[in-house]
């Protein structure tokens, strides 16, 4: 009874003694939770609080040593977001937290909205460490040569903005529709990037209507003034492209929106000399959108076409010198298709036959033409004028060499007929789409392809 005595005694005193650890163990462990000790909004300029996630420390929905504190975001996502390609990973710092154990927390949220809690920043309040790090989320991008510009496709989409959208936390549309402002003249003022797609955005201003200021994406806009806005006296130049020779004019233009040569403002009134403008505007890059298709080409540094420009006057028709392109030839990239959808897209690309490989059903073997499909250089061609020269060198029809089938005696060829094909300009390739049908006895082609300035075809 005693030796039970015993046992009951020390069981006792273990269990007494489990029971010590465990509170000390608990309060030890309580003990070491970090308590908030400061609370700060963060008032610097917002601009200046834009932020990226290092991929250092996970995100919380309190300060991570705090009791209570759950994952928002786990260190995987935030390296995930730290290396992010889109500035709606970016993060915009707004309150600061100090805990007992000296460290800081910024609560931060996406510039998407989607991810909102506290990071690790740091044992320095006021500095952005640990979990986060500053961000430059636009940097300086070239300035166009031509300041003046249009809404390229007026509506819903491609409108100005506070900031380029996602470059700073909650940009916002300054309209939402530009179908109104159509004609308006947008003048640019300042143009950057976006850091990480690389995208380039104008600041552009609205004399008309200011609150379509801010800014824009740059290829929703155009230098090339709308069909439907009519031409400004007070600020416009009408232009004439004018064939050196002939004195054909071969197409038209307007120079818009011009600044006068004494104040560098936007000229208000008919008969201001514009010239310093009007010859920054009409460079040869402007030259060749404005004679697109013609098979013309336009060159600043003329010496006649410096003159006409120098002398403008708002209201004024100036014409200015162009010269005709050389004749030049375009290739032809060769489909086979059943004419259903988009043809460009849907169709697969034809196989040149090369003599002494083995034939398929897909290698055709191109025939020697006497000539390429010749035009001048950047005028446009239609997909008849295509079909056509087609038609006229012997290629309406196509077939391959023939070819065996397995355990099959018989000879095979396959035949293309021309269906379709897309216009153009000269000096560019072009598309001919065919259909095919397998055939059985001898094959009308050569097995031969072109060489030379015969080679008009891109097919490999």
């Amino acid at each position: 009874m005693q030796s039970s005595l015993t046992k009951s005694l020390y069981l006792g005193l273990a269990v007494l003694s489990l029971g010590a650890v465990a509170t000390v163990s608990t309060t030890a462990q309580a003990a070491s939770k970090a308590k908030v000790v400061s609370s700060k909004t963060l008032n610097t300029d917002a601009t200046k609080r834009n932020v990226q996630p290092t991929g250092k420390n996970a995100l919380y929905s309190k300060p991570g040593t705090v009791k209570g504190a759950k994952i928002v975001a786990s260190k995987n996502t935030m390296k995930k977001l730290a290396s992010s390609k889109k500035s709606a990973d970016y993060f915009r710092a707004y309150y600061q937290k100090t805990t007992n154990k000296g460290t800081v927390y910024y609560k931060v949220v996406s510039m998407d909205g989607k991810y909102r809690g506290y990071v690790y920043g740091g044992k320095k309040a006021g500095t952005f460490a640990g979990g986060i790090k500053k961000a430059s989320t636009t940097k300086a991008a070239t300035m166009p040569a031509n300041t003046t510009v249009y809404f390229a496709k007026p509506g819903k989409s491609g409108v100005t903005w506070s900031a380029p959208n996602y470059t700073q936390y909650k940009a916002t549309k300054s309209v939402k529709d530009t179908t109104d402002y159509a004609n308006d003249v947008l003048t640019v003022q300042s143009a950057i990037k976006k850091t990480r797609e690389g995208s380039t955005y104008y600041y552009v201003t609205d004399a008309t209507n200011a609150n379509v200021n801010g800014w824009v994406y740059s290829k929703a806009v155009t230098t090339t003034k709308p069909a439907g806005a009519t031409f400004n006296a007070a600020t416009d130049v009408n232009v004439n492209f004018v064939a050196s020779g002939s004195g054909k004019t071969v197409a038209s233009t307007t120079l818009s929106g011009l600044k006068a040569d004494a104040t560098k403002a936007l000229s208000t009134v008919k008969g201001t000399a514009v010239g310093t403008d009007a010859a920054t505007q009409a460079t040869d890059a402007w030259g060749k959108a404005a004679l697109t298709g013609t098979g013309y080409s336009y060159v600043a540094s003329d010496s006649s076409n410096k003159i006409a420009l120098g002398n403008a006057k708002t209201g004024d028709t100036i014409s200015l010198l162009v010269n005709q392109n050389q004749p030049t030839t375009s290739k032809f990239t060769f489909y086979k298709t059943s004419g259903n959808g988009d043809l460009s897209q849907a169709a697969k690309g034809i196989q040149a036959y090369t003599t002494g490989t083995t034939a398929t059903a897909n290698t055709v073997a191109f025939p020697t033409v006497s000539a390429g499909f010749t035009g001048i250089s950047e005028a446009t061609f239609t997909a008849s004028d295509a079909s056509t020269y087609l038609t006229n060198a012997g290629l309406g029809t196509l077939d391959t060499p023939n070819y065996k089938k397995s355990n099959d005696t018989k000879d095979y060829y396959t035949e293309f007929k021309l269906s379709s094909t897309i216009a153009g300009t000269f000096g560019s390739s072009t598309k001919a789409f065919y259909t095919a049908s397998e055939k059985t006895g001898t094959s009308p082609a050569k097995a031969q392809t072109t060489t030379g300035v015969n080679d008009y075809y891109t097919n490999k």
